[in-house]
Parts: structure tokens; C-alpha cells; sequence
């Protein structure tokens, strides 16, 4: 069984700055008091009066504002350039006071704040306002220079505070130690303390936030760079410590045909892909070919370049036949160059993600990334490039980073430090052989995907860009001339063998023409002679029955027949004939 608190839990009212609210879950304690403490220059009557008039717009709450240290007309002047149009919300929804002290009042001891605050109290109850600010608290204090005065009018505001219901933001400045002990109490007295910072780490400005005391919630207690926009005082969040957000298996071109089959189709939809190498191994245009293919499809590209001008990228992409300005002129494709301004990179992170919510790009090159993070020196933009790759990552946006690497044999590392968290990491790369350099292309990881491990060799020019398979030749990987002088030595020696070949088959069928005349004359010969024998056959048997029949001839000549036809005298007388008796009639 549950068991429910009979206290209320802390309500909350919404900032609307960007980055704060999600950091306190929520906002400011809404009926409390916060108190917002930093040096000269970190925002604290920004972040007051930009929860105002959010208050004013969003939620269409009135407010007061009440200044110890500026003009009011000076801060409603000062605040036209945040686009706020304060002037317009005076008339409604917001009140602006000025409580300027004088000393000469204050030391006559003339002065408490039981005065000012039932002006204030009429005012609110004809708003019905929600939210009061009372900026430069801090002037106050020094004024009275009575430690029993200072804590007596200040807890006389908090009860104030708390008979309304209103919900307070006090400022104070902070900086000298003896000041900061003095109106230490301050911090005990309200239920939520924000400290603001701007510092100077070689030569560039840092301001950072820090949520140090919220009584009744959670609330992340890091530190978390600021940026002043054209849109007032943002502060960049890390995001959720559980990343979540749409994947798909979507494939789309890389803009080189070769290098999608090496990827088993090209870059997934949303990924994020980093292309390192040293300077001058093509990596821009790299970029180039999959901005002019996006822009093809018909998505809306963004080009950023911190190495050269748009102009410049725009030629120098013609030259190997990428071309990009119509693409500018359908504005389809937006470049934007720039340099990198210091170490404080969350500024210009700052600048790109108004550039991201302005052009609404499908893909985005960066190029290169490492010339923001090779300047980071200070803690609170030291993940600023993985935050802003987290928030592309979120809206979908396909994103192609470029990392720069020195010298040529450089190990396989970049100086960004999100080669861990790329989805996809092509290296590009320089062989020099034989007085020659020429670039070499490896896909080092992709994930969710099949990918060719082979090193390709990538060659520019005036027809474009293409990838072909390097050539290996008695264990080494040749390129370039010495690939072309290798190769036309292969096809000189295949057509000798060709040759030999040819010459070598005409040798022997000349041998079987030989062999087969021979073989004929022989055949005439076996034929001659069997016609020989067959003549001589015939010769023989003719006249052995020319033979017989002379005989025959001969004997009927001689009337043989009829000495046979006799009978038996005849016998007698062959018989005496033959043993050779005669008789003499």
C-alpha cells in the first residue's frame, strides 16, 4: 500500500530556457524563492527577465520587475536586442519599478522596503501577476551596511514572498570574498540557488551554470555552458543519460557508386559518418559528392566548412566534376563558412544548431569537425561535439564529419575524439611509392552493415571521382604510374605469349598438314600396290585357265575324247601304252 504525504510536492513554473528546465526538471519552484548569484557580465538580469517575459507569452502570466541598479527604460533598451519586444508586453503583462536607493536616504535612516512593497502588492493584485524579479539585491545590501538591516529587509521580502504566493528571482553579484561570506546567508534564507559564471581560459570567454541547491527536487548539479543567442540566455544540456531515438534501414548514396557497393548499399538514413585523413586526401570532396547526391534526391543539405569560403568550395568541387551552385541557387544547398572563433567551441555549436532550425537539413557535412575540438580548453565544451552530434542524431539528420590528421603515417585515431561513436569511419589515406603519392581508401568500421575490408585507391579528375581496386604485384600494393607501368609490362608480356602462342599453333598445324599429306601419299601408295596385286591376281588366274583350256583344245585336237569314249579295249590298250608295250598289227 502506498502511503501519500500529507506536505505537497514542489510545483514547478518553466523557465523557457532552453537547457534549464530540464536540467531542474521542470523550472523554478513555483510560489518560492530562487536566488540567482554570479560576477559582472554572466547573465543574471537575462536569465531573470527572460523568465519573465516566457512566463508573459507562454503561460500569459503578468510579472514585476523590480530594478535596485539599472533604469528601467535602460534594461527595456538593453533587452531590444534579444527581439523580446518588451515595450509591447509593459502595457500588459509586465511592470517595471525602479528602486534606486539614495545613500543619503539610506544612512538617515529613513529607509525600509514596507513602502515599496505594498506598491508592489497593489500592482500585483491588478495584474494578478504570477512572477516578481528584484534585480541587484546585492545594491541594496551595500547600501544599508547594517548586517541587522541587510538580513531584516531581506527576510522581509521572503515573507512577502510567501504571503502572495508569488514566485521570486533574486539577483545578487557575487566576486569579492568578504562580500560573498557577508551575504552568505542568503543561500540558506531561499529554496533554490543558480550560480552563474564567465571566465577567461587564453583569451576566450566561458560562462556556465550551475544548479547548486533546489529544496524539495532532483536537479542535475553539473556544470553546463551558456550562451548568450539573438533568442536570449540558452543553456546546452547533455540530454538524457539513456539515448534513445528512430533508427531505420533506410540506405542513401554517398554520391560515389563504388564506394555504396562497398557499403552494401551506401550510408544508413540518420547515421552519423566520419571521414579522417590527412590534409589533402580528398576528404572534402568526399563531402561534396554526397551533398550534390543529396541535393539530387531533392533534400535540403547544409554545408558547413571551417577551412574554406563557399566560393571556394563551389570551384574547387568543379574541378573534379561536382557541381554545386545550381543546388545554391535552388536553395536546396546552404554553405556556411567560418572560423573557429577560440576555445569557447559552445558558442559556434550554438550558432550551427540555429543554422540547423533555420535551413531544416535532411544531411549535413561539417567539415572539418576537428577544428572545434582540437581548441576546446575547458571543461564545459569538452563534449560539446558529441552533444551536438547527439542532437542530429535525434532530429535524423545524416550527418558526414571530416577529421583532420597530421602527417601521413599517422595511426588510425582522430583528434575529435568521436571516431567511438561514428557509425560509420572511412580513412583516407597517402602512398607514396617509387616518387610518387597517391590516396588510398579504407572503410575502417560500419556498423549495422556488411562492408568490404579491401583498400581501394581514389583518383581525381576532371572526369570525376572514382574507386578502383589497387593492384598487387609480387607481395607489394602498387599505384598510380607505377600500377600503369606494371600493367602495361603485364600486357606487353601477354601479348609475347599471345604471339608465341599463335606462332606455336601455325607450327603445328603445319606439322599435321605435313603429317596428313604424308599420310595421303601413303595411303596412294598402299593403294598402287593393292591395284598391282590385284592386276597381278588376275593375270595369274587367266592364264591358268588359258592353261586348261589349251589342254583341252589340244586333246580334242588329238581326238582324245574319242579314245576315251572306247570302253574297255581302250583301257587295255592306255594301260599297255602306259608301261610301254606295243603291238604291231
Amino acid at each position: 500500500m502506498k502511503i501519500q504525504s500529507p506536505y505537497p510536492s514542489v510545483t514547478k513554473i518553466p523557465t523557457g530556457i532552453r537547457g534549464f528546465d530540464e536540467v531542474t526538471d521542470g523550472g523554478l519552484p513555483r510560489s518560492r524563492t530562487t536566488l540567482v548569484m554570479g560576477g559582472p557580465g554572466c547573465g543574471k538580469t537575462v536569465f531573470a527577465l527572460q523568465t519573465l517575459v516566457n512566463g508573459a507569452i507562454r503561460d500569459k502570466e503578468a510579472s514585476l520587475f523590480v530594478a535596485f541598479e539599472e533604469d528601467a527604460h535602460q534594461i527595456i533598451a538593453n533587452a531590444a536586442t534579444f527581439g523580446w519586444d518588451l515595450p509591447a508586453l509593459v502595457k500588459k503583462k509586465l511592470f517595471f519599478l525602479d528602486a534606486h536607493l539614495s545613500p543619503e536616504v539610506v544612512k538617515a535612516g529613513e529607509f525600509d522596503l514596507v513602502g515599496m512593497l505594498a506598491v508592489l502588492q497593489a500592482k500585483a493584485d491588478q495584474l494578478q501577476a504570477k512572477r516578481i524579479v528584484f534585480d541587484g539585491i546585492d545594491v541594496l545590501l551595500t547600501l544599508l551596511d547594517d548586517p541587522v538591516a541587510e538580513r531584516r529587509e531581506l527576510y522581509r521580502i521572503r515573507d512577502w514572498l510567501a504571503q502572495t504566493g508569488l514566485t521570486g528571482i533574486i539577483t545578487q553579484k557575487v566576486g569579492g570574498s568578504e562580500a560573498d561570506q557577508r551575504y552568505g546567508f542568503l543561500q540558506f534564507m531561499v529554496d533554490c540557488v543558480v550560480i552563474l559564471q564567465h571566465q577567461v581560459v587564453d583569451g576566450s570567454a566561458f560562462r556556465s551554470l550551475r544548479v547548486k541547491k533546489f529544496r524539495g527536487s532532483g536537479f542535475a548539479g553539473d556544470e553546463f555552458p551558456i550562451t548568450l543567442t539573438k533568442e536570449g540566455l540558452q543553456l546546452t544540456n547533455r540530454g538524457p543519460t539513456e539515448l534513445q531515438y528512430d533508427v531505420t534501414d533506410e540506405r542513401i548514396s554517398s554520391g560515389l557508386p563504388r564506394l555504396d557497393n562497398m557499403l552494401r548499399g551506401g550510408y544508413h538514413r540518420g547515421s552519423n559518418v566520419l571521414i579522417s585523413g590527412a590534409p589533402g586526401t580528398a576528404k572534402s570532396t568526399l563531402c561534396g559528392l554526397f551533398a550534390a547526391a543529396a541535393c539530387q534526391r531533392g533534400e535540403r543539405t547544409l554545408y558547413v566548412s571551417f577551412d574554406e569560403g563557399a566560393a571556394q568550395i563551389v570551384r574547387n568541387l568543379r574541378s573534379v566534376g561536382i557541381r554545386l551552385a545550381p543546388h545554391q541557387k535552388s536553395g536546396m544547398l546552404k554553405i556556411y563558412s567560418t572560423r573557429t572563433r577560440g576555445p569557447n567551441v559552445e558558442d559556434q555549436f550554438g550558432a550551427l544548431r540555429a543554422l540547423v532550425s533555420a535551413h531544416r537539413p535532411r544531411c549535413l557535412v561539417i567539415d572539418p569537425l576537428s577544428a572545434l575540438s582540437a581548441k576546446v580548453a575547458h571543461l564545459a565544451s569538452a563534449d560539446a561535439a558529441q552533444q551536438f552530434l547527439d542532437y542530429l542524431k535525434k532530429e535524423g539528420i545524416t550527418v558526414i564529419n571530416t577529421s583532420l590528421m597530421d602527417g601521413l603515417n599517422t595511426d588510425e585515431a582522430t583528434a575529435t575524439g568521436i571516431s567511438t561513436i561514428a557509425d560509420t569511419w572511412i580513412h583516407v589515406s597517402y602512398i607514396v611509392q617509387d616518387g610518387e603519392r597517391n590516396r588510398a581508401l579504407t572503410i575502417v568500421k560500419s556498423r549495422g552493415t556488411g562492408h568490404s575490408n579491401q583498400v581501394r585507391e581514389l583518383t581525381l579528375s576532371g572526369e570525376g571521382v572514382s574507386i578502383t581496386d589497387v593492384f598487387i604485384a609480387q607481395g607489394k600494393v602498387l599505384m598510380g604510374v607505377a600500377r600503369w607501368e606494371w600493367e602495361q609490362g603485364e600486357q606487353a608480356a601477354k601479348k609475347r605469349t599471345q604471339v608465341a602462342t599463335d606462332l606455336k599453333r601455325l607450327q603445328l598445324q603445319l606439322a599435321q598438314a605435313e603429317a596428313v599429306a604424308r599420310l595421303q601419299v601413303v595411303q596412294t601408295e598402299i593403294e598402287a600396290r593393292s591395284a598391282e596385286i590385284a592386276v597381278l591376281a588376275l593375270a595369274t588366274g587367266s592364264a591358268s585357265k588359258l592353261l586348261v583350256t589349251d589342254r583341252a583344245v589340244l586333246r580334242k585336237m588329238r581326238h582324245a575324247d574319242e579314245e576315251v569314249r572306247v570302253g574297255k579295249p581302250a583301257s587295255a590298250k592306255s594301260a599297255a601304252a602306259k608301261n610301254g608295250v606295243t603291238g604291231v598289227h
